[in-house]
């Protein structure tokens, strides 16, 4: 489904600050599945985001998606089928629309339309119904500045704008970081619903390990641009992940759900 061939970034190269990130990285995903990505800060996790979705260029390498090269299409083109919600709520939706102005925003992704034909007033109520799904009410606070809602309101609009294309990928960047653990579970919850009810295939960055495990299908652990771990969730308790990561990263504790 992904297939990631020879890949190779370095930042700032030739000069006495250059990093190689990843070096002939090969990597593959297969369709329909969840892949929890784990690593240590600069590991590559969110440069292996940034590439995949278009917003960074490699060096060298391919990123084969279905089949197709998609290294020459630019991010806005890759958005046609590569759905990312990011670690901070505000970077998937536009805080200063309303709820209404956002999804229909995102409900013509890639296409063209002047700003006075942005809401289809005959997709309103489809819109009223896909926001029910949340359970938190914003199908009826259509015409309130996304501004003004909550993290997890922001957060979980944002999952909804991220899947309601059914994407062939979808990329999430420590989506539940930044929020309280309650808020945390209600997002991973709604975020294992959305993946299952349209067959998403997903790759998700997480520094929790028990949500690691208990909502990917597989974990793969990074390492200085390196694959170091790849394993089914089912064949994985927590502690040896734990213990596997703390190993390679002295000092360093991963964050154990509580």
């Amino acid at each position: 489904m992904l297939e990631i061939k020879n890949l190779t970034k370095a930042f700032n190269t030739g000069t006495e600050n250059e990093a190689t990130i990843f070096k002939g990285f090969n990597f593959q995903i297969n369709k329909g599945e969840c892949t929890g990505i784990l690593g240590a800060n600069g590991c590559g996790k969110s440069t292996l985001f940034n590439i995949i979705s278009g917003v960074l260029v490699q060096d060298e390498g391919d990123i084969i998606l279905n089949g197709e090269n998609i290294n020459k299409l630019k991010e806005n083109e890759r958005a046609r089928f590569i759905g990312r919600v990011h670690q901070d709520p505000s970077m998937g939706v536009s805080p200063s629309l309303t709820i209404l102005e956002n999804i229909s925003l995102s409900d013509k992704k890639c296409q063209r339309f002047g700003l006075r034909k942005l809401i289809n007033k005959n997709k309103i109520e489809f819109y009223r119904e896909i926001l029910k799904t949340l359970d938190l009410g914003l199908e009826n606070k259509l015409d309130t500045q996304v501004k003004f809602l909550s993290g997890g309101q922001r957060q979980s609009l944002s999952l909804l704008m991220a899947t309601m294309n059914k994407p062939q990928l979808l990329l999430l960047d420590e989506h539940t970081a930044a929020l309280d653990p309650k808020t945390s579970h209600l997002i991973m919850e709604k975020t294992r619903e959305l993946i299952a009810d349209n067959g998403i295939t997903t790759m998700m960055i997480s520094h929790n390990v028990r949500d690691a495990i208990k909502y990917s299908d597989r974990i793969v652990m990074l390492d200085k641009g390196k694959v170091i771990l790849d394993v089914n969730n089912a064949n994985i308790t927590e502690k040896e992940l734990l213990n596997i990561y703390n190993s390679r990263n002295s000092g360093l504790v991963f964050q154990e759900a509580v």
